[in-house]
């Protein structure tokens, strides 16, 4: 596997992560796929292991988006709650 590959996989990786947390149906999930594209961003960081700037800042980027649509996604709903205390 080239370094190619591995920077467009995880970039790849974390652009479905984030289509899955804007569908997230429920708090589970959203937060499963918050972490899941934490850990993509996690991994580029790791030195020594082929990984581009491209991809480092494309990661940056959509675990951005995530954080932006996570916190949304959490006011939303805890609002709905009547007494607030799903999440």
């Amino acid at each position: 596997m080239s370094e190619t590959d591995i920077n467009k996989i995880l970039v790849n990786g974390a652009t479905i992560s984030l289509e899955k947390l804007r569908r997230a149906s429920n708090f589970e999930s959203l937060l499963f796929h918050y972490a899941e594209i934490s850990v993509y961003l996690e991994v580029s960081l790791s030195e020594g292991a082929g990984i581009s700037d491209w991809s480092r800042q494309a990661l940056a980027k959509l675990f951005a988006d995530a954080a932006s649509v996570f916190m949304d996604r959490k006011r939303h709903w805890h609002r709905d709650e009547p007494d607030g205390t799903d999440i």
